[in-house]
Formats: C-alpha cells, structure tokens, sequence
C-alpha cells in the first residue's frame, strides 16, 4: 500500500499502544494492532476469562476460561506476531497507577466499560498529552472517536458529567450484540493506525455512531469546551480525583453479587430453608421477560425494574417481599426503591438466580 509503505511499516514497529480493558473491545483491536506490527502493546485488565465472555471477547477460549484477561491474549497476539512485545499489567487501571501505566505509551486505546475508568482514561491522556481512542457499546449501537486535547475536544468537553448512578444501565444489564464489539473495536484499531502513520482523517471532532439494527453510521460533530475543567488547564494543574466517587458507580462492569446493605440481604441457602419451613414469602423477580425465559425460580413474579414504579399497587406492605434478580445488583435497587415508598418487609436476594443456581438447584441453566 503507498499510504503506508516501509516507512509507514516502520512507524508501526516503532509505536507502542496503552490497551485499557482486554474484553468484548480489546479483544479485536488488540488482534488487529498486533497483525498491523505495531511494536508494543500493552494489557491493563484485572479479570478473568469466564465462558459467558466468549460471545463476543474473542480473543479469549475455551481453553483460557479460568485465566487472567491479560495472559490470554498474550499467547494469541504472539501467535499472530511473534515479533513483538506484549506488556501485561494484571491490575486496575486507578487514579495510583494511571499515570505511571500511561506514560511510555505513544497512545493510549480505551476498551474500558464504566464511566468512572473512561474519566479517568480521559484524564490522564490530557495531562500526558496522549491520544486517546475511544470507543462504547450497548445492546446494538455503538460509538467511536478520537480525543486528541491538543487538535479538538476531550471526553470532558462531550460528557462533562456523569449520568446519574443507576440511569445507564450497564452492559451486563442491557446486554450487548455479540458482534458489535467487534466492529466497534476494529473501528479503534484502524483510528490508532491512522495517527500512529499520520494518514487519512481521523476522528478527532468527530463521533461516531453505529446502529447494527439498522447497518447505519452517523457522524456528530465534537467543538473544544474553552471552559472544559480538564484540557482547558495547562498538564500540571490536572489532577486525577476519586473517579468512583465522582460517577457514583464502580470502577468496573462485572458480575458481581449486588448487596443492599446490612440487614436487608437474604442468601440463596436462607431463603430456601425459609420456603422450606412454609414461610409466606412472595419472590419478586425484577429481570427482564427475555432473562426470565431462561431460567426462573418456581413460584416467582416477574415485575421487571423499570415497571416498579407503575406496577406497586400489585405489591402489599403487608407481604414479606423477596426481591431478585441476575445478581442480585438490580433487586438491591428495586429494594431501595420500595424501602423509600413504605415498604419494610423487603429482602434482596443475594447473588441472585445465579447464586440459586450453583447453591440450591444445580439443575438450572446459566447466562
């Protein structure tokens, strides 16, 4: 290609890229940095390979279920390429180690899926004076851009606050296309090749959107915030905070067992020794149809979430109500807003059907 040529080639040998987050986006673009030559790369994750990834984090198998999300790809990537390096940092990507992490890289690639982290991404690569390709997803759309402080906007100047905790769902709730991280992701691999061999226009100002429903890709325009609290500073007034604390949200979009604090969880053993014993409880479950077709507790009622509000008069204060979900992160929220409407007799079932499914009835299916 004469857009590229030796020289081209060399650049990409010679560049090194920061890839924050080895899942559903950092699967394909670290594939396609590493078969490109790009000299390299490194690995910020803190996870491990679960068999639900494998719809659509790609560079991950089978075979690797069990193990870190940096190894994995490490074996896949010099496969690909043996002739390069491959960094792993088997941690999360914090407000401590950001900048340390960040500065060798030439440019920085956010494959990230909390807001909290992609602050916190944004930030740093400002104050580094990094290039930052960034990239989203959820459900069928999807979303890519540049953020290069120096030539157009930052994150900050696009989103300068965080939705508020809880009107966002997270992937892990509103789940995710199979494929979309793939094209999104690509998207990133091919932007970072663009400035790392200074071709073509990259996104920089510019977003854009892809709906997989649809096959369409839109563009917005992106304009510079003259009053942005981060680029608009000089690098040494930057300073990174308390991401978490100011989203409202962890620093990650995991699975984990939701908890609706002290006093108000019941645990999968406890609540079965309860129906057991002819306790009169009635199970609330808060997913969505689609989940509950899968698998359910018998005896359940489906309300999902965002019908609690319009659906309570289907609920009595009376009931001792047992509330659920996946993981027990949804149910903590329907508890909560029961509790602030009157209701008492509430308890979140903890961990969810998932915790049902390995602690009481092996029999169930999983997702």
């Amino acid at each position: 290609m004469p857009e590229v040529g030796l020289g081209g080639q060399k650049k990409l040998k010679a560049a090194s890229v920061l890839l924050i987050g080895t899942g559903g986006l950092g699967s394909p673009t670290a594939m396609y940095l590493a078969a490109a030559g790009i000299g390299r790369i490194g690995l910020v994750d803190y996870d491990v390979v679960d068999e639900s990834n494998l719809q659509r984090q790609v560079i991950h198998g089978l075979s690797t279920v069990g193990d870190l999300k940096v190894e994995s790809p490490r074996t896949r990537l010099l496969d690909l390429n043996p002739d390069i390096q491959i960094d792993v940092y088997n941690v999360a990507f914090t407000s401590e180690n950001a900048l340390e992490l960040a500065e060798p890289y030439d440019l920085i690639i956010d494959g990230t899926d909390n807001f909290p982290t992609r602050y916190l991404v944004n930030d740093v690569s400002v104050k580094l004076g990094k290039v930052n390709v960034y990239g989203s997803i959820f459900r069928f759309d999807g979303q890519v851009t540049v953020f290069d402080a120096e030539q157009g906007p930052c994150y900050r100047c696009l989103f300068p606050e965080p939705p508020p905790p809880g009107l966002v769902p997270s992937c892990a709730e509103g789940g995710v296309l199979g494929i979309l991280p793939g094209t999104i992701g690509t998207l990133q691999a091919t932007e970072a090749i663009k400035v790392i061999l200074g071709i073509g226009e990259p996104l920089v100002g510019r977003l854009l959107l892809y709906n997989a429903l649809d096959s369409s890709f839109d563009f917005v325009k992106l304009r510079k915030n003259p009053e942005c609290r981060v680029c608009s500073l000089p690098p040494e007034a930057i300073e990174l905070i308390d991401y978490e604390e100011f989203c409202g949200v962890p620093m990650h979009d995991h699975e984990e067992e939701g908890t609706a604090g002290e006093g108000w969880d019941i645990t999968a053993p406890e609540l079965k020794a309860k129906l057991e014993a002819g306790d009169s409880l009635r199970i609330v479950d808060v997913r969505e149809p689609h989940e509950w077709e899968i698998v359910h507790i018998k005896g359940a009622d489906l309300i999902p979430l965002g019908d609690i509000l319009e659906r309570m008069n289907e609920l009595d204060t009376a009931e001792n109500l047992v509330l659920m979900c996946k993981s027990g992160v949804r149910s903590a929220k329907a508890l909560h807003t029961l509790r602030d409407a009157g209701f008492r007799k509430l308890k979140n079932l903890r961990g969810g059907v998932l915790a049902w499914a390995r602690e009481v009835d092996t029999s169930l299916p999983v997702y």
